[in-house]
């Protein structure tokens, strides 16, 4: 009988993460230490680090943080040096940090600020990543790279074009990783809705933008009538189920044997038929 299934294969990894100091980034890393995962916690944000890791070491979790902006190469390659130093190996990295500057094309003097970051966030901050920390897991003989993509990487839509190019680049950064190192390091491409809790929707240029509006209208309708369900994930009225599920999903991905690869998940609130 298979067992795999109900075993632990996050004890003992140690597993950095970006984007850290929020949203998916740190439900998983309090998830991880859970299960016995040593966790890295990287962000800019390092007073929010500071208390995460305090938080799971008080419940008797392993976690150390560094201050990271993925923007800077010399910072990402420091976070992989910090982590090998202080935990020996790296199993998994999980490039989550991200921003989502939805505008449209006319709103460009206002938004163009951000697409740059998101691009330098998004794009430059995965391929950073892959790359200071290749050679380590070549050398290890293992490692797994979990990329956080979107459901928005799917198709373009109006208002959210450079958003769109943004995390369709992380899961062709994240497929050819997967082609060229094949039996060497294991690639997961995660697709997730947008979820309000992650703050990116604070990052968002026009909040009208995106699905030509059709995401904020829906939330206004929801929010107006009172609906029932919208956050609740027991509910098929869900329409925003939160960073916590999401995480779950993460740790499933990592939850495996070394020779299970989950190469893609993506994931939908049940109510959410806008979305590709």
């Amino acid at each position: 009988m298979n067992t795999y299934r109900t075993q632990n294969y996050v004890k003992d990894k140690v597993i950095v993460i970006t984007g850290a100091s929020s949203g998916f980034g740190k439900e998983t890393a309090k998830k991880a230490a859970e299960l016995g995962g040593k966790v890295v916690l990287a962000a800019r944000r390092e007073h929010l680090l500071r208390e995460i890791v305090q938080e799971i070491r008080e419940n008797g979790g392993e976690a150390s943080y560094i201050a990271t902006d993925v923007r800077v190469k010399d910072q990402v390659e420091r976070m992989i040096r910090f982590a090998v130093d202080t935990y020996g190996a790296v199993d998994v990295l999980i490039n989550d940090a991200g921003t989502m500057p939805l505008a449209w094309f006319s709103e460009h003097e206002q938004a163009m600020a951000a697409w740059e970051q998101s691009i330098a966030t998004a794009i430059n901050g995965t391929l950073y990543g892959i790359s200071a920390v290749y050679d380590q897991m070549i050398k290890q003989g293992h490692g797994h790279i979990v990329n956080i993509s979107s459901i928005f990487g799917n198709t373009a839509c109006a208002g959210g074009g450079v958003y769109n190019v943004t995390k369709a680049a992380v899961r062709m950064l994240g497929d050819s990783l997967r082609i060229e190192a094949r039996g060497k390091i294991k690639v997961t491409n995660i697709k997730p809705p947008s979820v309000a809790a992650t703050g990116l929707v604070a990052t968002e240029v026009d909040y009208n933008a995106g699905l030509n509006g059709v995401y904020s209208k829906i939330i206004n309708a929801f929010t107006q009538l009172g609906t029932p369900g919208l956050d609740d994930p027991e509910s098929m009225k869900c329409f925003d189920f939160g960073p916590s599920i999401m995480a779950d999903n993460i740790i499933y991905a990592i939850n495996q044997p070394w020779g299970v690869d989950i190469s893609e998940l993506t994931m939908r609130a049940t109510n959410e038929t806008m979305f590709v």
